[in-house]
């Protein structure tokens, strides 16, 4: 995740280079339940609306978060399919919270209504993430159900009003990179918390849709348009944040708009985001399965690690053992093509393996889902 809304603050009060301070444990990202309600073009999941055997029960559960905690996890987000439809799901995030996790939970937003928005609030999530595609009839169209638009707006709105931080997650492809502009005008005028856009990847029904993925140059006005908002938000004092995910190449991008805009904090900004360092999936962020498999993020899913049932999550996490684990981890990872060549490989990492992987069949390919050109880094 790169998160805008901090390097934004740095340009505003530019502060010196501190030591880098990694994580004690990765962040967990759990698809709790596969089924959902939905059946959303990108999902990653390739979720569905029926129940799926063999998932984790609420002690594996419960077995497991022990040993997260004890691994130093700092985060839990709890994720599906749709985790409001897991029976247990409360019991989860309760327990979750008791033992100091942050804990987020990312739906689709149209369950949360007035019969369990009391006890979504009595969890005390740090942050719940309701996707959205688009305005009403496009974001209807992606979720293929009529009214999802306006469920996930009721759900939005009902955490809003009991003060429960709330963020809009929006997926970009060419088939709704022209309403951002109008989601970013939602995001004011419904006062939500947090943008968080991603870049579509490919995996799961977005692996099979990757045809409909956003042209690089929709993707670089989509990006001017997310760093000029988060700069007006900057300069008018209403600090919310802005984030993106699935490319870290945005941060290079954001340097060539300091370079535009701000030249004399260039290399300044380039310190810090040499020290964020890009990818960091399989390092720092993680992902457990419905089933409880391990992958090296959420879009690795047909890249298995290790089951939870048979061996815990810290083992797992550490072991090498296997080439693709030992490639992510390994600093600087040994990536070859343009992303190898680019002059700015200490910022983004590499970008997302996975999508090199899916595109090439080799997970240390370049990353096609740059869209930065060869002379902007120096190929």
């Amino acid at each position: 995740m790169f998160r805008i809304s901090q390097y934004m603050q740095e340009l505003a009060n530019p502060t010196p280079l501190g030591p880098k301070r990694n994580p004690p444990g990765p962040v967990v990202i759990w698809n709790l339940v596969r089924r959902c309600n939905l059946t959303c073009k990108h999902c990653y999941s390739i979720s569905a609306d029926k129940d799926f055997p063999g998932e984790l029960s609420t002690q594996e559960v419960f077995d497991v978060m022990d040993d997260l905690k004890a691994f130093h996890v700092p985060v839990l987000i709890l994720s599906g399919g749709e985790p409001l439809l897991r029976p247990d799901i409360f019991d989860i995030a309760r327990r979750a919270k008791g033992m100091g996790f942050y804990v987020g939970l990312s739906t689709n937003g149209t369950l949360i209504d007035a019969t369990n928005i009391d006890a979504i609030d009595a969890i005390g999530f740090d942050y719940v993430g309701i996707s959205l595609d688009g305005i009403q009839a496009t974001h209807d169209t992606f979720r293929r159900k009529q009214g999802a638009f306006d469920a996930s707006m009721q759900g939005i709105r009902l955490c809003r009003e009991r003060g429960i931080k709330v963020g809009i997650r929006f997926t970009l492809t060419q088939d709704n990179a022209h309403e951002l502009p109008l989601l970013l005008q939602l995001m004011e005028d419904e006062s939500i918390d947090k943008f968080y856009l991603s870049h579509l990847n490919y995996a799961g029904r977005g692996n099979r849709n990757r045809k409909d993925d956003a042209v690089h140059e929709a993707t670089r006005r989509a990006m001017d348009l997310l760093l000029d908002a988060c700069w007006r938000d900057q300069t008018q004092g209403r600090h919310k944040e802005f984030v993106t995910g699935n490319n870290d190449a945005d941060g290079v991008y954001l340097l060539l708009w300091v370079r535009k805009n701000f030249p004399h904090l260039e290399s300044h900004m380039r310190a810090k985001l040499a020290q964020w360092g890009g990818n960091s999936s399989g390092v720092n962020i993680s992902n457990i399965d419905n089933l409880g498999n391990v992958h090296p993020d959420t879009m690795w899913w047909n890249h298995n690690l290790g089951n939870v049932r048979e061996r815990p999550f810290s083992e797992i996490w550490m072991d090498t053992s296997d080439t693709i684990m030992a490639g992510l981890k390994a600093h600087p990872r040994k990536v070859g093509g343009r992303c190898g060549a680019c002059q700015y490989f200490d910022i983004c990492g590499g970008n997302t393996r996975v999508r090199a992987w899916q595109v090439s069949g080799d997970p240390w390919a370049e990353d096609p889902g740059c869209y930065l050109e060869d002379e902007e880094i120096g190929v």
